[in-house]
């Protein structure tokens, strides 16, 4: 993944936190973010599942912020 779709990623993520539906199931909330994401950029099919895969790697800590987002 490159640094840039990286930062990219990270940036739609932290402005979106409060509204995160913590109640999917990881497939379904990796999906939902692949859409958020191709919502503000266009994702080629390489790319979509670059970002996948490291969505998935990253759904635990993904869901610990917007835990921790929404308890502060």
């Amino acid at each position: 993944m490159s640094p840039t779709m990286m930062r990219q990623f990270w940036s739609v993520l932290d402005g979106m936190r409060v509204s995160i539906p913590l109640a999917l199931d990881d497939e379904s909330l990796e999906q939902w973010l692949i859409r958020q994401v191709r919502s503000e950029q266009a994702l080629g099919r390489r790319e979509a599942d670059i970002l996948t895969a490291y969505i998935h790697s990253r759904i635990p800590l993904i869901r610990e912020m917007a835990q921790e987002y929404r308890a502060a």
